[in-house]
Parts: structure tokens; sequence; C-alpha cells
């Protein structure tokens, strides 16, 4: 269910069919017997709108919960760009050698993590993570060689500055790693067809209104297509543009 996820049009057509079947379902003389529902038509209602009522809210939580994720990814973002900007401001307290190893470093490292942000190919995520990692390494040793042999306190004001540079980054993985439980997902799927089977069990002739019918499960569908877009880092349309990474990757002293 995580790749389902994963692919947001997907979804909305996986739970489109599913709602719409369990509407036809529900209206099967399977369901429906052979006594007459005019009797048992306000009891079916008051079910019908409690469960309607019960998926909205759920809906609406859920959509919180990947509104929140989103924002996350976003703040995380942020911190990580003033993270690596201030990092390299304090790279003018290294001697002027590695200073320049430094910068150069970080130049290469903020590419790799606008690509991080940007690319949606297994195999090349796993080459960036690998990259990253790498120049990650040569940057917490040019910092803590320097920090050795001139233990003061402006060196290490640098590798405290290095220090948050890579816990930036693991805090950013984090939050991108950081989805909506599948149980949730599970309780909203699980609601969406309770209320479709309503809805064809309470309805006077199912074939007779089949347009009446998709209203439910095209609403719904729209509403999961939303979530699990915003909640996707990588599969969706409305994803976390690095924007203070790539504006510090295109600044002059970047360079």
């Amino acid at each position: 269910m995580s790749n389902l996820l994963n692919h947001p049009p997907l979804v909305f057509v996986v739970s489109f069919l599913t709602l719409w079947l369990s509407e036809r379902i529900g209206g099967t003389s399977f369901f429906r017997k052979r006594w007459t529902l005019e009797e048992k038509r306000q009891d079916i209602d008051v079910i019908l709108a409690a469960t309607l009522t019960l998926l909205a809210l759920i809906i609406g939580f859920t959509f919180s919960m990947a509104i929140d994720r989103y924002n996350l990814r976003k703040s995380c973002e942020a911190t990580e760009a003033n993270a690596i900007g201030t990092e390299y401001v304090r790279a003018d307290l290294l001697p002027a050698n590695d200073a320049a190893k430094v910068r150069a470093l970080l130049g290469q490292y903020v590419d790799e993590r606008v690509f991080f942000y940007t690319t949606r190919e297994r195999q090349r995520l796993a080459q960036i993570n690998a990259h990253t990692v790498q120049l990650q390494n040569e940057l917490w040793s040019a910092v803590t060689k320097v920090a050795a042999v001139q233990p003061t306190p402006v060196v290490a004001l640098t590798v405290s500055g290095m220090n948050d540079v890579l816990n930036s980054q693991g805090y950013t993985q984090a939050a991108w790693w950081n989805r909506i439980p599948i149980a949730a997902w599970s309780l909203m799927a699980a609601i969406a067809i309770c209320s479709g089977l309503l809805i064809g069990y309470g309805a006077r002739d199912v074939k007779a209104q089949p347009v009446l019918l998709l209203v439910l499960p095209l609403v719904v569908s729209i509403s999961f297509l939303l979530i699990a877009d915003i909640d996707s880092p990588r599969g969706g349309v409305i994803r976390v543009i690095p924007q203070n990474l790539i504006s510090f990757s295109n600044s002059p002293h970047a360079h």
C-alpha cells in the first residue's frame, strides 16, 4: 500500500473504482433482501448521515496531518539552507587553504541537496545520498583537522557550524520519512467503503440513477488524491521546491 500512496493519480483511480463498486454492491438484492426499504428509510438515513459525517472528519484530520508534514519539510529546507550559508561565512575563521577547501565542498554539497529535493528517480536518489554522505565525511574531516591543530574558540565555532549542517540534513531526511500512517489511510478507506455500501443499500434504484451515485466516489477520490499528493514528497505535483538552497547556489559568493 505504501507504493500505491507514492502515486497520487493511482490513488484516485483505485479509490473511485472501489467506492463506485461498493455502491453497486450495496444496491444488489443480496444486501437489500426482499423487505420494503421505505419501512427502514429513516434508520438508514440516520446511519448514513453519521457515517458520512465521520468520513468528513477523518478526511479533514488526515488533510491537516498532510499539511503539517508538508510545512515541516519546507521548514527543514529553510533551516538547512541557513545552516549551510552560516557555515560558508564561518569558513573565513579557518586558514586560507582550509577555508577554500571547505567552501568548495560546501558548493558541491549544496548542489547535491538541491538534487535531493528535485529528483524523482530512485537510482539517482541512491547516488545522491551516497555522494552526500561522502561530502559530509570530507567536510567534517576538513574542519576537525584544523581543530586538532588549532583548538581555539574561533575554530570551535566553525566546527559547531559544520555540526549544524550535518544535523539539518538528518532532520530533513526524517521529515521526508514522516508520512501519514497506513492505519489512518486504512481507516479512511474502510469508512468510505461503508458509506458507499449504505448509499447503494438506501438507493431506491441503483441502475436508474447512475450519475447521482458517482458523486460520492468522485468527491472522496479527489480528497484522497489531494491528501496523497501533499503527503508524497516525490510522487505528487505539490512538492517542496528548494528555493532557499537554489538561491544560495546561484549567489555569486557560493561560486
